[in-house]
């Protein structure tokens, strides 16, 4: 036992990473990847869940200006060695091959399982390997990638990740890789000055995953505000939560936002982390489908400004993943809640904000909206033409419009 311990140990000291990529001041500690979402034959809309609810976020954040594509971080995909720092083989070869039916040895039943959607077991594992488990190993990279910038920067957000329903040994509910364990153990073995973790998860649901992984480690303090009613039921990770708040159905906004204003800072007098996982899932807002509480999008917002004035007035490091959430509005309030949080000054990167716009971008940005060559032209002019000169532009460009 203690050789296997041993080898264990020597195994992740050897172990070198490649998440924790390098990152230019110009960006902010946001991350997400096209390769974040989810589409395999349109047998993803057999699920509740939004597929494509991280693009769609990603794409509100440009729409507001807030982001561009060179200045958000996009992760790499997290490993086989990476995922062995938590998940054993004998896990992750149950994502790849099963022969449960004879002579059949390249379906896809664990994953179906884990996906909840059962036509995927009659799929050849490389098209889910390439479709759905590939974009869950890409989001994993983002969230251990998010622990080592909000060391860094003080915060970060994933656009997605928060895979809470998964431990070292099992998955389920949509969540096939223990992308908030890796991110902690990594923390743990890589980053120094990390001995001690917050998880503050928000999901609709139990997070019944990092609660079985870190049931016995007090190095980790897990405060879980969740739905008693729904999914998954876990009694035996409930030993693993600190501090545990059930919540009944349809609890609305002023009961909700006051236990978690209550609730985290008693937990935060209780212990004080070196840095906060913060699992803010959107699947608490009113009429969706799997979560059954009834809090608005303005609530939202309220609740993830809570947890991050927590966090930054008492100097602590804190990442966000996004989680659950199975309405198509809630990319849009998970947008509007980034663009709040830095609204208020909670999170921002001014070198992001204010970087120049690469010389190829601008120029297809002009050249898009600027009416092209000859409005340059018209512009170039402005400041040494006379009126009769400008006019003598246009005549040439109404002329060129009506060949």
């Amino acid at each position: 036992m203690e050789e296997a311990k041993d080898e264990t140990t020597h195994q992740r000291e050897r172990h070198k990473t490649q998440l924790y990529i390098d990152v230019k001041a110009t960006q902010w500690p946001i991350i997400y990847s096209a390769e974040y979402n989810i589409g395999f034959l349109g047998l993803e809309k057999l699920h509740p869940f939004d597929s494509a609810k991280w693009g769609r976020v990603f794409e509100f954040l440009k729409e507001a200006g807030m982001v561009r594509d060179d200045t958000i971080i996009s992760p790499l995909e997290a490993r086989e060695e990476d995922l062995t720092i938590v998940h054993s083989r004998t896990y992750l070869n149950s994502l790849k091959l099963t022969d449960i039916i004879e002579g059949i040895s390249e379906w896809s039943w664990n994953v179906a399982g884990i996906t909840e959607i059962p036509p995927v077991a009659l799929l050849p594992n490389f098209v889910v390997q390439r479709k759905v488990l590939r974009p869950f190993r890409y989001q994993t990279g983002g969230t251990i990638l998010a622990g080592k910038l909000a060391i860094d920067r003080g915060w970060a957000i994933n656009i997605g990740g928060g895979f809470h329903h998964c431990s070292a040994e099992r998955g389920g509910g949509f969540c096939a890789y223990a992308d908030i364990t890796l991110s902690i153990k990594f923390l743990f073995e890589k980053v120094e000055g990390v001995s001690k973790v917050m998880i503050v998860d928000l999901d609709a649901h139990q997070g019944n995953g990092h609660e079985r992984d870190f049931m016995s480690d007090d190095r980790v303090y897990i405060m879980d505000v969740y739905n008693r009613g729904i999914y998954p039921h876990d009694g035996f990770a409930k030993r693993g939560i600190k501090r545990k708040v059930e919540l009944q159905h349809f609890t609305e906004d002023d009961t909700y936002l006051s236990l978690v204003r209550n609730h985290i800072e008693g937990s935060l007098n209780e212990f004080t982390p070196d840095i906060i996982v913060y699992n803010a899932g959107t699947d608490i807002l009113d009429g969706d489908p799997l979560g059954n509480l009834s809090i608005s999008p303005q609530g939202i917002i309220e609740r993830d400004q809570i947890i991050f004035q927590k966090a930054r007035t008492r100097n602590i490091p804190i990442f966000m993943v996004t989680s659950g959430g199975y309405l198509k509005e809630t990319a849009r309030i998970i947008a509007d809640s980034i663009l709040n949080l830095k609204a208020v000054g909670l999170i921002r990167c001014d070198e992001a904000e204010f970087s120049d716009i690469p010389e190829i971008e601008a120029a297809m940005t002009r050249s898009q909206s600027d009416g092209g060559l000859f409005s340059k032209m018209k512009r170039a002019c402005l400041s040494r033409s006379s009126t009769t000169e400008l006019n003598q532009i246009d005549n040439i460009q109404h002329a060129s419009n009506t060949r």
